[in-house]
């Protein structure tokens, strides 16, 4: 079972990064997000997305700059980030997980089932 995350990197403030989450060992799982983790802060999720008919989730902090999306004959997930900004920085998972809801705008996840290894995404001039 793992999940490998890439497509990190440096960006420049409203530049654009595409994140890649490669699926391997397993198919069965209920769905597939993407969180971040920024220095002296807690980790936040951000998006997911269902394996099964791919409906899609965001937190407020993603919405309308962030798109998820999936390629199934891949397995692999992906996170379009647009217009990147400073505050963005961050080191970026993917996991998959059951339990989630949307609450406040803020994306909880119950439990995650598997993490994938971080990748490092900087936005500065």
């Amino acid at each position: 079972v793992q999940l490998q995350a890439s497509g990190g990197g440096l960006a420049q403030p409203g530049g654009s990064l595409r994140l890649s989450c490669a699926v391997s060992g397993f198919r069965d799982y209920y769905a597939i997000g993407w969180f971040r983790q920024a220095p002296g802060k807690e980790r936040e999720g951000l998006a997911c997305i269902t394996r099964r008919d791919s409906v899609t989730y965001y937190a407020d902090s993603a919405k309308g700059r962030f798109t998820i999306s999936r390629d199934n004959a891949k397995n692999t997930v992906y996170l379009q980030m647009n217009n990147l900004k400073p505050e963005d920085t961050a080191t970026y998972y993917c996991a998959t997980f059951t339990y989630f809801r949307v609450v406040g705008g803020i994306l909880r996840v119950d439990e995650v089932e598997h993490w994938g290894q971080g990748t490092q995404v900087t936005v500065s001039s």
